[in-house]
């Protein structure tokens, strides 16, 4: 169905897949009538959530973009007026072409977030523009799981790992670590299968700081714990292992690599400080007891699947997290086991083979990035250096690319401040970057830097505010496309269901028009629908383009769940795993080679800055988390009623706390530290431990006239510095909260 296309007027169904970077693709039927949206019917077992639920709100709010803007008023005042798209996009090109021509290519800066979880319309095709007609700047990080992949790279040397969902139907146990699949439900269906195989005896454990949803509806036992603190409980939990002889000396010859320096270092023999639960609780706050129990259960209960969740990832030593997760479920012999799990990028369960789609269509006419291909590569580009080229999103090893946590740093410094570019013009799409990366008051300052900047986008977000361009782009529910379950193990077509609101476009017309006026012939060489047809025709398990696109789902029946490193495990002669020894390295050659402190060859508890502990925590004594949320997909659909009704913005803090602060429920306060001030209701609750506060990540930033946040956006707090492998750090801040005086 094109966008002009004939409107039916008869009652129908649509069949299509959530897309709106929550990660739960789940399949949805859409009711229509005379060409409107009446009621969207959730069809997974999980009985998808609010969010894809009120997407209608979302596809008819009033305040959707509909039309070109261009800026009038000053930078970040949010003063537009309409305009043509011919006028729109000859701007842009004429300022892509201008910047260049000035500066150079490497100075048009291209920032983005995946958002589409699809093949088609999503940031990779303005990325291949871009490159094909000169080049520009690109990122490198994921702001997701950077952690998570940088160990899974490091010690099975592929980028993610984890179960189909349904292996954990074959658990005896299970441990969330920083997991909340009730609410965080990512690539569908998690929470759906943990429930059956708690009902059919397995043992659930989350270890969380917060009483998470998760922990209330999913969980045997909740552990509290101190944030940031998570591998100092794991070493604690290995050394019980050890000195119990609890571990699988077998597994562990057989499969891993460097546990020796492992067990030296946990048993304290390397710096004469022996990991044991007592030395564990005065770091995280879990009762030794409690520590002794824990690893005694997942050593002894197998099949154990340790899924770690994100949250504690994007830390100040976020890969520590997961290289330590790896590592336990290395010791215990449940890496490539049905009911165990391959912690690292476990959560994203993007590896299982049952289910391709192959390259997105940008990658199918993407050449290498001229301002790459002439740069040297980074020291620190870690695993990024195994690549042949760069991934969509992630990146690649080119010293050309910052990490995307340090991009208002390096527009506001330049060349003068060590970056590789003096960055004038900023191309934005799927990405609220103001509200959603560290230090918010830094981006402010930094966009209001530069010569030009162009937003792809929905809605008037924060960043749109300070475009120069805005160009409105349209929804999942208006153009077609396909996208996977991952280890929900299903293909979907997501049929267009109604025409574009106003003029919003699709990001692959918006890149053609775009490619008109550069000189790229490649982007109108095919239409839309015969991209789709090529990528299904590759696709295994799929009937004809027509059956699939009328049918919208197409599951795949496997004999047995989907097991990562089964085959490895089964025949590691066979299938070694892609590290330099073919094994699960524990212990990491490459690091130990690097020789760098912050980034030592064996999982390590390193206390990160911000701590607890820290001298500034006198000044700011709470420690700062920021959560998703059931309202919102990271900062999307904060503007919808329905939600906002449901889920008021506010501080969680403890009750022990409000009570020093002489605060109470609903209470107005502020949250501050050197970086900013928000000021929130409180509530004031026994589900988070003493010491910590959670903003849910996602509000928008909505500064009054004295800077001081009243949207709630927690990234006013946050730090804008990355971990030493390139993590997000959005859960290590410290605040003070105090209550606002009426």
């Amino acid at each position: 169905m094109s966008n002009t296309a004939t409107i039916n007027t008869a009652e129908t169904t649509v069949m299509t897949v959530c897309n709106s970077h929550c990660g739960g693709v789940c399949p949805l039927k859409l009711h229509l009538k005379d060409g409107m949206i009446t009621r969207i019917e959730a069809l997974n077992e999980s009985r998808a959530c609010l969010k894809g639920r009120a997407y209608r709100q979302r596809v008819y709010a009033p305040d959707r973009l509909q039309y070109p803007l261009k800026r009038i008023g000053e930078r970040g005042e949010g003063k537009f007026a309409r305009i043509s798209w011919d006028e729109a996009l000859d701007t842009t090109a004429s300022q892509i072409r201008r910047t260049r021509q000035t500066y150079g290519p490497e100075s048009v800066l291209l920032f983005y977030s995946i958002g589409d979880v699809v093949l088609l319309n999503n940031p990779g095709l303005l990325s291949s523009l871009l490159n094909s007609t000169g080049g520009c700047s690109e990122t490198w990080g994921s702001t997701s799981n950077e952690g998570g992949t940088f160990a899974a790279m490091i010690t099975y040397g592929v980028s993610s790992s984890g179960h189909g969902r349904d292996d954990f139907l074959n658990s005896r146990l299970i441990i969330l670590w920083g997991s909340n699949p009730a609410v965080s439900n990512n690539l569908a269906e998690m929470a759906y299968h943990i429930a059956r195989a708690r009902e059919n005896g397995t043992r659930v454990i989350s270890i969380d700081p917060r009483f998470t949803e998760s922990a209330a509806i999913l969980s045997d036992q909740w552990i509290p714990i101190v944030p940031n603190t998570d591998v100092a409980l794991m070493a604690g939990m290995a050394h019980v292992m050890i000195t119990e002889n609890l571990h699988d000396l077998a597994y562990i010859r057989k499969y891993t690599y460097g546990f020796e320096e492992y067990a030296d270092y946990v048993l304290g023999h390397e710096d004469g400080i022996p990991k044991t639960p007592q030395w564990a609780e005065k770091i995280t706050g879990v009762p030794a007891s409690i520590t002794t129990g824990l690893a005694r259960d997942f050593a002894t209960t197998r099949p154990a699947a340790l899924v770690d969740g994100f949250a504690p990832g994007r830390s100040a030593y976020g890969e520590q997290f997961h290289r330590g997760a790896i590592t336990l479920a290395a010791i215990t012999g449940n890496i490539g086991v049905h009911g165990g799990n391959a912690p690292g990028d476990s959560a994203s369960g993007r590896r299982c083979p049952l289910i391709s789609l192959g390259r997105q269509v940008g990658q199918r006419i993407n050449p290498l990035n001229p301002v790459d291909k002439s740069s040297p590569m980074r020291k620190d580009a870690f695993w990024y250096r195994k690549l042949q080229t760069a991934l969509p999103y992630w990146g690649g090893p080119s010293a050309a690319r910052v990490n995307r946590h340090h991009i208002a740093d390096a527009i506001l410094k330049g060349r003068a401040g060590g970056y590789p570019a003096d960055y004038h013009m900023l191309y934005m799409l799927n990405f609220n970057y103001v509200n959603q990366y560290g230090n918010s008051n830094k981006i402010v300052q930094a966009l209001k830097r530069l010569d030009f900047i162009v937003d792809q986008e929905q809605f008037m977000t924060p960043t749109a505010k300070f475009a120069d361009i805005v160009l409105p782009t349209n929804t999942f529910l208006e153009r077609n496309d396909v996208t996977d379950g991952g280890g929900a193990l299903f293909y979907g077509y997501m049929n267009q269901a109604i025409a574009s609101r106003g003029e919003a476009r699709s990001h692959f017309e918006i890149v053609a028009g775009l490619a008109a006026r550069l000189g790229a012939s490649d982007f109108s060489a095919k239409a839309e629908e015969d991209w789709l047809k090529e990528i299904v025709s590759e696709c295994k398990d799929l009937p004809d383009y027509t059956t699939f696109k009328e049918n919208g789902i197409q599951r795949i029946k496997a004999a047995s769940p989907f097991v990562c490193f089964e085959t490895e495990i089964k025949e590691p002669a066979k299938h070694p795993f892609p590290t330099p020894s073919g094994k699960i390295e524990i212990y990491s050659r490459e690091l130990a080679e690097a020789n760098s402190p912050s980034l030592p060859p064996i999982a390590k508890y390193i206390e990160t800055w911000e701590s607890r502990n820290n001298p500034l925590a006198e000044k700011y004594p709470l420690q700062l988390i920021t959560t998703h949320t059931k309202r919102r997909a990271h900062s999307q659909f904060d503007n919808l009623p329905w939600l906002r009704e449901l889920y008021p913005q506010a501080v969680s803090i403890s009750l022990m706390d409000a009570a020093a602060r002489g605060i109470e429920n609903g209470d107005m306060v502020k949250i501050f530290n050197e970086r900013g001030t928000v000021i929130l209701p409180a509530s004031v609750t026994e589900d988070i431990m003493p010491g910590v506060v959670d903003i849910p990540q996602g509000a928008w930033y909505d500064p009054d006239e004295n800077g001081i946040d009243r949207g709630g956006c927690a990234n006013v707090l946050t730090r804008d510095g990355i971990s030493p492998g390139g993590a997000f750090c959005s859960n290590t801040a410290l605040v003070q909260v105090e209550k606002v005086k009426v």
